[in-house]
């Protein structure tokens, strides 16, 4: 079989995925792109409710916004942030409809290999194509041969657990019906949230905008109760830097966030590393690995980050950061160990591509479980990527980026640390690197 004349397949129909494909098709490529979910940005749609802390200026691929435009679509204001829902109906079904037949829902990739050869043989390897083994809505598995694969599958479907060692705590699984991995929704969860004692369970984005829906109207009401647990000894910077973030509206998640703890609607539990979730009526509890308890929960919303699903990668061959899950030469400059403000390199195709050939990670699966994602980094790491596939080296390598800062000093892994000064640790030359967005899923 002739690799050339196959298709590049992109594994996820969302942001980055469908970004990935309009580089390839305005460089006439031949690509299909294999989505799981039902339709087209299937993990947007789950968390719709969402306001973007990024404005629509950086929402939108150049490539698929030139696609676009040629169709009489209007690019949406760019200064204005919209929500997830919106992001899906004004950009990425269109781009979906766009694209047609080759966006394929319903299909689930349960496996990347290179054809007739598993992980250990080496002879001829390089001379096969990749072949993804891949299942449809009814069960059935075909395979799908490939000249090249892009992951761009994200990391939304696999959150992390509340235990402290990265595993499930004791009893997780258990209350897994009154467990939220994610952010509650006012309009649907109205019955749910209001009035209850909910627990808020990590220190990113995602926690801070469920903090700010649980002290606001409809679920705040008189006899609410939350309770933000920390695993780090101080709060610290998981308020964010405030005014000093150059994305004004993430700046403000936090600032609210401080004003909401300021006015007693939110206890704060910090240097909690849980330990088990225990079922006990009235209530839930949350014990820590030291014995402290925090009771009498009617619900937990667990926003401890994410990580990506290597499972169906385990026949090709990786170059993965031990930690971080990420690709090798990116991970120094996103390990949340060392930095949250540091600047992020530009890279493209050549950080991203795997030892297996013809084999990339992009958008937030690049990341590994680094919480420091935005939608305009995929969308120049997927442009580097299909110029490096169409031959294009020259534009491959031509990379530009320029991120946010954040405004904030000191590691976000560093939980046990109080980096509460504001601002950066002086102003590094380059490019900033940034805070989790949900953009990025």
């Amino acid at each position: 079989m002739a690799s050339a004349t196959l298709p590049v397949a992109v594994i996820g129909a969302g942001p980055i995925g469908l970004a990935t494909a309009a580089e390839l098709v305005r460089r006439d490529q031949e690509v299909v792109v294999l989505e799981q979910g039902e339709t087209a940005a299937a993990a947007v749609r789950q968390w719709g409710h969402v306001r973007l802390f990024s404005p629509w200026s950086e929402l939108t691929s150049p490539a698929a916004v030139a696609l676009l435009e040629g169709t009489g679509w209007a690019h949406p204001d760019p200064v204005a942030y919209p929500t997830g829902a919106e992001w899906v109906r004004d950009y990425l079904d269109p781009l979906a409809a766009f694209l047609g037949e080759r966006v394929l829902t319903g299909r689930r990739v349960s496996g990347v290999a290179r054809a007739e050869r598993d992980l250990l043989v080496d002879s001829g390897r390089a001379d096969q194509p990749l072949v993804l083994h891949v299942q449809d809505s009814q069960g059935s598995t075909r395979r799908v041969p490939a000249r090249a694969v892009v992951d761009c599958s994200g990391t939304w479907g696999s959150p992390n657990p509340f235990g402290a060692e990265g595993y499930p705590a004791a009893g997780e699984s258990a209350a897994a019906d009154r467990i939220l991995y994610g952010m509650p929704d006012a309009d649907t969860a109205r019955t749910r949230f209001a009035g209850s004692a909910t627990a808020v369970v990590g220190s990113g984005a995602s926690a801070l905008t469920a903090l700010i829906a649980l002290t606001s109207a409809p679920l705040r009401t008189s006899d609410s109760r939350v309770v933000w647990v920390v695993r780090r000894g101080a709060v610290g910077n998981a308020f964010g830097g405030g005014e000093l973030d150059e994305l004004p509206a993430r700046g403000a998640l936090g600032t609210r966030v401080r004003a909401a703890v300021d006015a007693g609607l939110i206890e704060v539990v910090t240097g909690f590393r849980v330990a088990a979730v225990q079922e006990q009526e009235p209530g839930l509890t949350l014990v820590s690995t030291d014995g402290r308890r925090v009771e009498g929960l009617d619900q937990i919303v667990g926003a401890t980050g994410f990580r990506p699903d290597l499972s169906f990668l385990s026949e090709v061959r990786l170059d993965l950061d031990h930690r971080l899950q990420a690709p090798t030469l990116l991970a120094p400059g996103i390990d949340p160990n060392l930095h949250s403000c540091g600047s992020v390199q530009p890279h493209g195709y050549d950080v991203l591509a795997q030892p297996e050939g013809d084999l990339y990670l992009a958008g937030m699966k690049s990341y590994g479980r680094a919480p420091s994602f935005l939608a305009m980094t995929g969308y120049e790491q997927v442009r580097s990527i299909a110029a490096a596939i169409a031959g294009d080296l020259d534009a491959a390598r031509a990379i530009e980026l320029k991120l946010p800062d954040t405004g904030v000093c000191g590691g976000a892994g560093l939980f046990d640390e109080d980096s509460s000064a504001g601002g950066c640790c002086g102003t590094p030359a380059g490019l900033q690197e940034l805070t989790l967005t949900v953009t990025a899923r």
